[in-house]
């Protein structure tokens, strides 16, 4: 190898990392760092172009995650559900929650505590833990599921209770909690 020509080589600037994401940061004149706009229901084609990963204000302090969390959704992203008795329910698919934790808390983590089958073996109830990393703190909230098992109209009886407590749990630190005080009103 020529002399010099190892030292071009560690010098030479790594490419940046790629992701398939339809949410990266964008550039803006401001100072404050511009939130990434959430891809529409309708945009879930990760296979889309490639974007430069974030490699900068990927932690944030947790005061400021929880501010993003607690406002209100769009209501382009939230569905509703007509029940037996003829309520109907708003709620946001569980992907959803995912893509907006993914956006305003990236370093979030999620986990199933336990799960719990009725004694008599006609429901099961599903405990979920959310967990918010902060710069500063961390925090995390744990919500409860059930589905009943003779319904199979989405996904098994496990699968329901699992999106309803990981949903309960991101509304207990804001994420849609607007949805909950609408039915009050």
């Amino acid at each position: 190898m020529a002399p010099g020509a190892l030292a071009r080589l560690l010098l030479r600037r790594a490419p940046t990392p790629r992701l398939a994401r339809p949410f990266a940061a964008k550039a803006r004149a401001s100072r404050r760092p511009q939130e990434p706009e959430l891809p529409s229901e309708d945009d879930d084609d990760f296979a889309g172009g490639e974007v430069a990963a974030p490699t900068e204000g990927i932690s944030k302090p947790l005061a400021e995650v929880l501010r993003e969390l607690g406002k209100r959704v769009p209501e382009s992203l939230v569905k509703t559900r007509v029940e037996d008795d003829g309520f109907a329910i708003k709620y946001i698919p569980w992907h959803i929650v995912n893509k907006i934790l993914n956006v305003h808390a990236p370093e979030w983590s999620g986990e199933v505590r336990s799960i719990l089958y009725s004694s008599d073996g006609k429901s099961v109830s599903v405990v979920y833990r959310v967990t918010l990393h902060g710069t500063d703190a961390e925090i995390y909230r744990e919500a409860t599921g059930t589905a009943s098992v003779d319904d199979t109209s989405y996904g098994d009886p496990v699968q329901k209770a699992e999106a309803m407590a990981f949903r309960r749990a991101c509304a207990r630190l804001g994420l849609g909690l607007h949805l909950y005080h609408e039915d009050m009103s």
